[in-house]
């Protein structure tokens, strides 16, 4: 950063201490909690504060800082934090699950009428981004939980691989009900190992 600087005030754009000063100055307008007489109670009266705040800095509205170049899962989540800390949320988690329900249904329908694959793919995104927000209100990151989803999904795959190998046919000479047999061991081994002290 020294270095970016000292090659900015060279070419006569600004200096180490213009930098400074300006992040001070963000800083104190940005927690008149703190730095001035403004009173809040909590957390949130401060985020909701910082949102306004960075409006009035010029910001084009509260999602203006989400970053474009998020992946969608991440986004989703970001976007909707900024969404409630400007206050524009459901109250309890009861009510995002009737939203995940709903936009389930919806789904459903248009995979029903079979005839609109952008229909489709909206629904689909509208249901990814209402099960983002429930796990927002549970306490949950989906890029986390995904993951985990994800390796699970691996670990369990992986054992239904070797059992098939081991029973000396190729996994598509099994049939789904002899496949099955071996992920329900998959997920007994599991099951097993978790209770180990």
């Amino acid at each position: 950063l020294v270095f970016y600087a000292k090659i900015a005030q060279e070419e006569g754009y600004f200096t180490v201490a213009e930098v400074l000063e300006a992040q001070c100055e963000k800083l104190i307008f940005r927690h008149p909690h703190i730095y001035s007489d403004v009173v809040v109670d909590g957390e949130e009266d401060v985020k909701r504060n910082w949102e306004a705040l960075k409006i009035k800095e010029g910001a084009k509205g509260v999602l203006a800082g989400v970053p474009k170049a998020l992946p969608a899962l991440v986004k989703a989540y970001r976007i909707q934090e900024k969404a409630s800390k400007a206050g524009f949320d459901w109250e309890e988690p009861a009510q995002v699950l009737a939203k995940v329900e709903e936009e389930f249904q919806e789904l459903r329908e248009e995979v029903t009428l079979e005839n609109n694959q952008v229909r489709i793919e909206e629904e689909f995104g509208d249901l990814m981004f209402a099960l983002v927000n429930y796990a927002r209100f549970i306490g949950v990151e989906p890029e986390t939980a995904l993951a985990r989803a994800n390796q699970k999904f691996i670990t369990r795959f992986n054992h239904v691989e070797q059992r098939a190998t081991v029973s000396g046919k190729q996994m598509g000479d099994h049939t789904l009900e002899e496949l099955e047999v071996y992920w329900g061991e998959a997920k007994s081994l599991e099951a097993f190992q978790t209770k180990k002290p």
